[in-house]
């Protein structure tokens, strides 16, 4: 009953006062809506990075060169590069049970052309087997067989970026194009993945023989991409295509001319750093948070000197230091809610607005967390002037005028 009378008190005290309760809410509301939102935008930056990094495969590793003769230091004289005959290696079932597979890939940067109009994107020569070690699937058309790899057929398949700036009004499907000044026919254009790092659809796959006689020449690929048989095994996995490549390279620990990247392990290092990020951003919207609190102690202190009479009357009458302690700090906590509702309605509003690429998405836990921090910081902030009311002597307060 207590509970009941003392907030129908501190709302009557605050719709006799609507201008500034709006105004004290105010700092609270921008506080919740700027956390709210800052944490939405670092969960949506969070989410297109994992999406993209999972789009490849968690199974996927990928297998690059180094110079282990860092500093001028020589840790292996007989550097190797890699070959298509290392992913040949890689393809044993013995010797690697863990690898579904493995294609190499040379890649070129190449300005393609047709009629008047002309696009410089990247040239990948590979196996058929590239495109679902890599989890890249086509719209329409088709994939480039072992056949067309094994008599060097001129033909490619296209990322839908190429597609679009090569032909923007037509089909490329069995339309020409020229690479390098070497034509290709367009037989597939590969399903958009969305743009990561680096944008995966400008892109132009051909049969690594037909990009060796036409573009690059004979000689090392750039890397080695292998498809793990299961996100589970992807460390096993791991571990023998470096004991193959150690045995043909005759390296080891410490002098390997070659480096094995897991996709896994990014995308555990990228959601690490990521939370790190949304957790600074929440951090900085708490600063916002904080200026409301202190704008409702200022304002609960004015409150309580305005009313200073009101309160030796009420305590005059009867009523207990426990009921005027519990009327202020209902009328800063009702402020503190009042704002907190405003903010997060404002925070899912804004949320809909797609920014630089990024689409925020609101986390519960920070609406609920919104709405707890919102009473912690009525019943905080508002404690201290709540108690001076409380502690006010009936005879001084009648006296003030």
């Amino acid at each position: 009953m207590i509970f009941i009378e003392a907030l129908r008190s501190g709302w009557q005290a605050i719709l006799a006062n609507r201008l500034r309760s709006i105004l004290t809410t105010l700092g609270i509301m921008i506080g919740v809506a700027a956390v709210i939102i800052l944490v939405a935008f670092g969960q949506g930056a969070s989410n297109s990075v994992t999406s993209s990094i999972q789009s490849l495969g968690s199974n996927l590793l990928t297998v690059t060169a180094e110079n282990p003769n860092r500093g001028g230091e020589i840790v292996n004289p007989s550097i190797q590069d890699l070959t298509v005959e290392d992913a040949a290696a890689l393809n044993d079932p013995v010797a690697a049970p863990d690898v579904a597979g493995a294609a190499p890939e040379k890649r070129a940067a190449v300005t393609c052309t047709i009629g008047d109009l002309s696009h410089s994107t990247q040239m990948i020569g590979t196996w058929p087997a590239y495109f679902e070690i890599t989890n890249s699937p086509v719209a329409a058309g088709a994939y480039f067989s072992n056949a067309d790899e094994l008599s060097a057929r001129r033909i490619v398949v296209i990322g839908s970026t190429v597609a679009e700036e090569l032909f923007p009004d037509s089909d490329p499907l069995g339309k020409r194009i020229s690479c390098n000044g070497a034509p290709f026919t367009v037989v597939g254009v590969q399903e958009e993945k969305g743009a990561s790092f680096t944008n995966p659809d400008d892109i132009v796959i051909a049969p690594i023989t037909a990009v060796e006689n036409s573009i690059t020449g004979y000689g090392a690929v750039s890397s080695i991409s292998v498809q793990a048989t299961s996100p589970e095994t992807t460390d096993l996995a791991e571990e023998q295509v470096i004991a193959i490549l150690d045995d043909r390279h005759g390296t080891q620990e410490g002098t390997r001319d070659f480096e094995v990247f897991n996709q896994a392990s990014l995308l555990e290092t990228a959601n690490t750093a990521l939370g790190v990020f949304t957790a600074l951003l929440g951090a900085v919207g708490a600063i916002s948070l904080l200026v409301g609190g202190i704008g409702i102690t200022n304002i609960m202190l004015v409150s309580v000197t305005e009313r200073t009479r009101e309160i030796g009357i009420r305590k005059a009458i009867g009523a207990s230091r426990r009921f005027i302690l519990l009327q202020f700090l209902l009328e800063a906590t009702v402020l503190s809610l009042f704002g907190a509702t405003a903010g997060v309605g404002i925070a899912i509003l804004i949320a809909q607005v797609e920014v630089a690429g990024i689409s925020p998405s609101v986390v519960p836990i920070s609406v609920v967390g919104a709405y707890v921090i919102s009473v912690a910081i009525g019943l905080f902030f508002g404690s201290y002037p709540a108690k001076r009311a409380a502690s006010l002597r009936p005879i001084e307060a009648l006296r003030h005028e």
